[in-house]
């Protein structure tokens, strides 16, 4: 059986070293799923903007929020396109020369037409999945959402119409002659760990935490943990 792929053109196709890209849906999902922040591009009257944002997806549907004052959402109301960029840093690569030093890294450019969520129902599951998407099973026991905060928050989706992932994952790389040189050379992986969670100062005597967080240890790594809950969330 054949994985579904996203189309390939002109827009998305990866020219530089093109045998480290991916356009299967498993390998692009699973590269956003991983990461909890991306960068969301686009232009407004011909100068180009890069908005840092939490995001989540849902199939092959991209959702981020944001403060209904802001620029970003109010330019992309209409669905306008914008490109969704998310980057793992693996490792760095230390090689004999400056021309072969490089990185390890895992990365997706997403491509669509982005706009306002208007459906209220829609809106309010979105906000939830905004909770659920990083912690599985917390939402059902916090506060209700005020009108106040659903009226200031905005939610904008974007359906993938194309995506490329692109990963290097490899040590040293250096010519062959090169290796009888009297340099070194290493690669030295790299990973976002969580530290000690710390407990809120006013919590509560007698509130403990809760079981859904209990694979928020400290040592574990950040990527692992954002595609767990996604799948405990979407089952995807």
């Amino acid at each position: 059986m054949d994985h579904p792929s996203y189309p390939v053109d002109a827009v998305n196709r990866v020219k530089r070293m093109h045998e480290r890209a991916s356009y299967d849906h498993a390998r692009v999902h699973a590269i956003l799923d991983a990461a909890a922040l991306a960068h969301v591009a686009y232009v407004i009257d011909g100068q180009p903007y890069a908005t840092p944002t939490l995001f989540w997806r849902e199939g092959t549907r991209l959702y981020w929020h944001g403060s209904s004052a802001s620029r970003m959402l109010r330019q992309q109301s209409a669905g306008v396109p914008v490109c969704v960029t998310v980057t793992h840093l693996d490792g760095l690569v230390l090689a004999r020369s400056g021309f072969h030093h490089s990185a390890n890294y895992r990365s997706v450019m997403a491509f669509g037409h982005a706009a306002l969520v208007t459906d209220e129902q829609e809106r309010r599951r979105a906000l939830t999945m905004m909770v659920e998407r990083f912690f599985p099973g917390r939402s059902a026991g916090l506060r209700e959402t005020t009108p106040g905060e659903l009226k200031a928050t905005s939610v904008v989706a974007m359906d993938i119409e194309r995506a490329s992932a692109k990963q290097r994952a490899k040590g040293v790389d250096d010519d062959p002659e090169d290796a009888r040189l009297p340099i070194h050379a290493e690669l030295i992986p790299l990973h976002t760990v969580l530290g000690t969670p710390s407990p809120c100062p006013d919590v509560r005597p007698g509130v403990a935490r809760p079981e859904h967080l209990a694979a928020w240890q400290a040592g574990r790594h950040l990527d692992e943990l954002l595609a767990e809950a996604h799948r405990a969330t979407f089952g995807e």
